[in-house]
């Protein structure tokens, strides 16, 4: 069985755009950070997240199902590091910060993102020490400008440089 330490390791080296994932709804508020996102189809649109079923917002997203995808932006960096658990504060507190607006769904939109999702969720597969949550996006939103923010070899980077 391969270690998985060394499995993190390996994958420390993909970089990876940084997102803001965020719930509400009859559990109550909920966001954190999240890198491991991915686009499922078009048609309908639908994309996977997932998320490690010990964090404690987990089952605020199970039960709500509703969620939102935030794209973030370099000047996001310390916004990343609250929806991360790397201050104190907890679900609702969380959300002051930044400016938030409420999606159809019902699920927190960060108004800065460089692109918001807004999911309905409609599937939970659970693998390992993950749920992968499956949203069928109801309505999108973007700015057309400013760099990502990516995450690479365990810090942040600047998602902007053409080859």
């Amino acid at each position: 069985m391969l270690d998985p330490q060394a499995y993190r390791d390996a994958m420390s080296e993909i970089a990876s755009p940084v997102h803001l994932i965020a719930t509400d709804g009859p559990a109550g508020l909920a966001g954190m950070t999240v890198t491991a996102l991915a686009s499922v189809t078009d048609h309908p649109a639908t994309l996977l997240v997932c998320v490690n079923r010990k964090s404690p917002s987990a089952p605020r997203f199970l039960e709500n199902k509703v969620f939102s995808v935030n794209s973030l932006g370099v000047e996001d960096q310390k916004l990343a590091d609250i929806f991360a658990g790397r201050t104190h504060e907890h679900f609702a507190e969380k959300f002051t910060h930044g400016a938030w607006r409420k999606g159809a769904t019902g699920a927190p939109l960060f108004i800065g993102a460089l692109a918001n999702f807004d999911c309905r969720l409609i599937e939970v597969k659970d693998i390992g020490t993950h749920h992968i949550l499956f949203g069928r996006v109801e309505a999108v939103a973007r700015r057309d400008e400013g760099a990502s923010l990516l995450y690479h070899r365990r810090g942040y980077r600047r998602g902007d440089d053409h080859l």
